[in-house]
Order: C-alpha cells, then sequence, then structure tokens
C-alpha cells in the first residue's frame, strides 16, 4: 500500500492509502516503488482531483467483488452464486488480465482471448458468455467508482447458445420411478417435485408451515443453500405454486408416516441429521433418483446430467405440449419472470404434434391418401 496523507474536510491532514499490489510480486521496496511510477499513483497524490486510469487489473477486479457483493449492492447475491464469480473472477480474469492497466485493455484482445477459451480450452459458449458479463460488471462498478474512464468489454461479442438439452420423462416415466423407490421420504419427495416443479433448494427447505392446505397452496419464500434458509433465486421465485387435493393427500399421508411433524420441521428431512437438517440433494439423486430412473428406462449415458430438475423440466414440457396448458399459466407454476424462459429453455419440440401439425396442412392441400 502507498500510504499518504490528505487534507480533510476539517481542514487536518489524515492518512490515505492507494492499493500497489500483493507483496509476493513485489517481494523489494524498489519493485514497489516501480510499481507506484507505472501505475501513477504519484499524479494521483499530488493531484486535487481523483485520476482514473491507471489501476491494474487485478485490483480492479478485487475492488468489484468487495463493492458488488456488499451494502452497496442493489440486490445482495446468493451464497450460491457468490463462490462461483469468485472462481470466475480469479481463476480466468485476474488470471489472464490481472498485471495489465485496466484502462489499456483492448476490445479485440479480450474478444480473441474468449474465444480461446472455447477452442482451446474447451469452454462453452455459455459459460463464456457469463465470463464477459462479469468483466463487464467489473468496469460498470469501476466507472461508477472512479476506478476507470471507460468499459471495454461493451464492443466485445460472444455466443451464448447452448448445447445442453435436458432429459425429460414422461408421467408413465415418473410412476415407474416413483414404484422403484420403496421409502415412503423418496417418494414423497420425488413426487412433490414432478407435480410443483419446485427447484430442489426450494423443495428442500420446505417446512410443514409453508403447505397452507386450506389455500390449497405452497409458499415458497426461501432456498436451502450452503446448510441455511437463504433468498429464493429470484423475485419472481417467491410466491406460491397450487397444491392440488390428490397431492395434499400424499403429503397428508407422508406427514402421518414421517417422525418430524411438527410446523417447522422439514417436509422432507435427513434421518441421518435427526430432523435437523433436510434431505441432502446430490446424494439422494446419486444414490436413489437416478439408479430408478435408470431402472424406469429412461435413457441417461455416461456422464449425463439428470437429477430433481428434470422433473421441472419435463412438468414444462408435458403441460405446454401435450396437455395444452397455456403457457402463461405453466410460466406461473414455474415462477419465471419471462415467458421466453419457459418456451426456450423448459420446453422441447413435440415430434408427435409436429408431424400432426404437418398432416393437418397436408389434407388441407387435398393430400389424403398415402402413395403407394
Amino acid at each position: 500500500m502507498l500510504r499518504f496523507r490528505v487534507m480533510n474536510a476539517e481542514g487536518r491532514r489524515v492518512e490515505n492509502t492507494l492499493s500497489v499490489g500483493l507483496v509476493r510480486d513485489f517481494p523489494k521496496e524498489q519493485d514497489a516503488w516501480r510499481e507506484v511510477d507505472r501505475l501513477g499513483l504519484a499524479t494521483r497524490v499530488n493531484s486535487d482531483a481523483p485520476c482514473p486510469g491507471r489501476t491494474r487489473f487485478d485490483i480492479l477486479a478485487e475492488h468489484y467483488l468487495k463493492a458488488d457483493f456488499g451494502a452497496d449492492a442493489v440486490r445482495p447475491k446468493s451464497v450460491n452464486t457468490i463462490p462461483i464469480v469468485e472462481h470466475y473472477v480469479r481463476d480466468y480474469l485476474i488470471a489472464r488480465w490481472g498485471k495489465e492497466i485496466a484502462d489499456d485493455l483492448k476490445p479485440l484482445d479480450i474478444q480473441r482471448w474468449l474465444k480461446a477459451l472455447h477452442m482451446e480450452k474447451g469452454l462453452s459458449w455459455t459459460t463464456i458468455a457469463k465470463i464477459r458479463g462479469i468483466m463487464l460488471r467489473i468496469y460498470k462498478i469501476g466507472i461508477r467508482h472512479e476506478r476507470v474512464t471507460s468499459n471495454p468489454v461493451q464492443h466485445v461479442e460472444t455466443r451464448s447458445k447452448t448445447n445442453y438439452k435436458a432429459i425429460v420423462i414422461t408421467p408413465q416415466q415418473t410412476l415407474a420411478i416413483l414404484n422403484a423407490l420403496p421409502s415412503p421420504l423418496h417418494h414423497s419427495l420425488v413426487l412433490t417435485c414432478a407435480a410443483t416443479a419446485l427447484r430442489a433448494s426450494e423443495i428442500l427447505s420446505l417446512r410443514w408451515a409453508d403447505i397452507l392446505w386450506n389455500e390449497s397452496r405452497i409458499r415458497i419464500s426461501k432456498r436451502w443453500a450452503k446448510g441455511e434458509d437463504g433468498e429464493t433465486k429470484t423475485e419472481s421465485s417467491d410466491g406460491y405454486v397450487p397444491l392440488h387435493p390428490l397431492l395434499a393427500a400424499q403429503l397428508r399421508q407422508w406427514r402421518e408416516q414421517t417422525p418430524y411433524a411438527k410446523e417447522m420441521d422439514f417436509v422432507f428431512p435427513s434421518m441421518k441429521a435427526k430432523g435437523k437438517l433436510p434431505l441432502y440433494a446430490s446424494t439422494f439423486v446419486a444414490d436413489h433418483l437416478r439408479p430408478a430412473a435408470l431402472k424406469a428406462g429412461v435413457a441417461i449415458n455416461e456422464g449425463q446430467r439428470f437429477g430433481l430438475h428434470n422433473l421441472r423440466h419435463s412438468l414444462s414440457n408435458w403441460l405446454v405440449n401435450k396437455a395444452k396448458v397455456e403457457p402463461k399459466t405453466v410460466q406461473g407454476i414455474l415462477r419465471h419472470s419471462k415467458i421466453q424462459t419457459t418456451l426456450d429453455l423448459y420446453t422441447q419440440e413435440d415430434s408427435d404434434e409436429a408431424r400432426a401439425a404437418q398432416g393437418r396442412f397436408l389434407t388441407a392441400v387435398g393430400i389424403t391418401e398415402r402413395i403407394q
């Protein structure tokens, strides 16, 4: 740190500091002074006004992690999001650009690097788009706090198309999975998830008090993350999902069997933790749900993702394509803020419906018989 004194509003000289870098990068004092000159910190210290533009990228990025995740954040980030963002910032952005002066970075250099992450490192374009978005945000916060003067990432393009296609299962396969789960705890969990499309973190955080029997709905106000209750994923996620009488009857039956049936007990508790914690999702999926799905005939390739979230995709797909439920209603059940998310990401094309639509066109044209 470069320490210096400035005059405060009361006319007193007080100590202030500017970041130079890490001790491991500048083990000798003369190395640190050379970095002070390179960053132009002496100019900033002796100027009456702040002089942004010579901040190193690693310092800018670390500032972002403090400023955008702390008290100044408009909406605090979830405990799940923070470590992911820190990983992208430190292991990708700082690792590549950390020693560069932030205002000297060029859009074309950034774009070429992002493309190389895909071509040489094998990162998906969706991941690269996230890295670009975080870098864009680092500069926005830097401009707001007068650390840099411009945002080179604004002129950088990436692709955001994903090759991922979620496995969706039919109601018949869902029933086969349920029949392969002998534990009433596991059976009730999968049935509830399949019928409500709750996210895994949301269903695990449910207490019996959240089941509003008289109102025929389930209150979603939190999610389980990092061993404790946290905020819902989005503002739209905070709300209610319907509770049909058939599902309510199944849940009442489960409540009669569980040893943890008090209002503030978890609906789906961990028996190993004696009800003090909910079921551990990844263990349940690996030990019970995935084997049950394979037994039910669901085609899951080695290494392919399959878990509780696939039940969410499956309900959306079936409601839109087979049950012909209005997409707006399905959007409400899934609690998406945008209907495009429901239709583009959670609903796949139905080949039966596509063939039927093609057949109606051919009939209208007058083609009514197969050509032999």
